[in-house]
């Protein structure tokens, strides 16, 4: 596979990197510039569970019990969400696969309608700066505006900028032992996937740690590609 596709079969997507790397913003991004779908596997979960369909009964049962869902179940509500028209234009995958077994599991699925993982984009970060970056973070709490310790502070201290609330927030797991713990726990878990892409030639490497709109043209760049 060398991520080639036919006109008629809709591009596949997949963004890699770890906690805080922005790949929600940038698959927003990529949403508005290119009319791709983003396909997260905790919205797809809820919204088939919601939907009642056979896979999403089945993904109930299973997190009602208090298990993980399998993957031979993310897989067919992944199959089902891919046949919705929204997806005519093709799909951004960000949260799954998480392990060369989902990975596998995904392209014998998209083999049965001759589609593949056209570009795997992984989002490459400096995990001492991540950790300032992601450590730093806190919020408004009555609504949401982002801030940062170094950079982006309130004009007034501890006032929001935006609505002029107090009360701001951050999360009890956004401190600097347990960020780089989850960055660790990331670079064990993806190492073989970014091998596995990788040797299928459609990885392609992104350096996250520039401004945003940067990163948005080297994506978009990216995927540019991939769409003609």
């Amino acid at each position: 596979m060398d991520g080639s596709r036919t006109p008629e079969t809709p591009p596949v997507l997949i963004l890699l990197g770890p906690p805080g790397a922005g790949k929600g913003t940038q698959a927003r991004m990529l949403e508005e510039q290119f009319g791709l779908v983003q396909l997260s596997t905790g919205d797809l979960l809820r919204a088939a569970v919601a939907s009642g369909s056979e896979a999403g009964k089945a993904a109930k049962a299973v997190m009602e019990a208090g298990d993980l869902v399998s993957d031979d179940i993310v897989i067919a509500i992944l199959r089902d969400r891919l046949a919705a028209p929204d997806c005519a234009k093709g799909v951004i995958l960000d949260g799954f696969p998480r392990t060369t077994a989902q990975a596998e599991a995904l392209d014998a699925m998209l083999g049965e309608t001759g589609q593949n993982v056209n570009s795997t984009i992984l989002l490459e970060v400096d995990d001492v700066k991540m950790v300032v970056r992601i450590a730093g973070r806190f919020t408004c709490g009555a609504c949401g505006e982002g801030y940062h310790d170094d950079f982006k502070k309130p004009k007034v201290a501890d006032t929001c900028d935006c609505c002029g609330a107090r009360q701001m927030t951050r999360r009890a797991d956004d401190n600097a032992k347990t960020v780089m713990s989850r960055l660790d726990a990331y670079h064990e878990q993806t190492a073989p996937l970014i091998a596995y892409y990788d040797a299928k030639g459609v990885l392609r490497r992104v350096d996250a740690m520039r401004e945003i709109a940067t990163i948005k043209d080297a994506i978009g760049a990216l995927t540019q590609s991939v769409m003609a």
